[in-house]
């Protein structure tokens, strides 16, 4: 079973960065694509970015294009996402996803992934 803790959430004001991460704890010659999603309140849950495993192939969300960042650290198991010029409509509990694989290189579509972590929130304040 592969387990991931998402960090860096937080309380910002519109205009403001954050940055998250995700640690996946697994074997260290486990090769996954990784993915951010977002469920805002009252809404589904939607994509926001993901990343291969050689970081070749990034796909991200229209609403994400321009203003955030998805990249990894493979040796550490850890992937990140910066996010620049934070809107209020970025409100939402952030979630890191993962399938196996070295040739899957990312999918908008939330069943596509296997693992999950627990999410961690995002407020933006206007």
């Amino acid at each position: 079973q592969v387990q991931m803790v998402e960090s860096g959430g937080g309380l910002v004001q519109a205009g403001g960065s954050l940055r998250l991460a995700c640690t996946t704890s697994t074997r260290t010659d486990a090769k996954f694509c990784m993915a951010w999603f977002r469920r805002a309140p009252g809404k589904e849950r939607e994509f926001v970015a993901s990343i291969s495993w050689d970081r070749g192939t990034k796909y991200y969300a229209d609403s994400a294009k321009g203003r955030f960042t998805i990249s990894r650290d493979n040796e550490q198991n850890t992937i990140y996402l910066q996010m620049n010029s934070l809107k209020p409509e970025d409100t939402a509990t952030y979630y890191c996803a993962a399938r196996p694989g070295s040739l899957f290189i990312g999918s908008f579509h939330d069943y596509d992934y296997d693992f999950w972590g627990q999410g961690t929130q995002i407020a933006v304040s206007s």
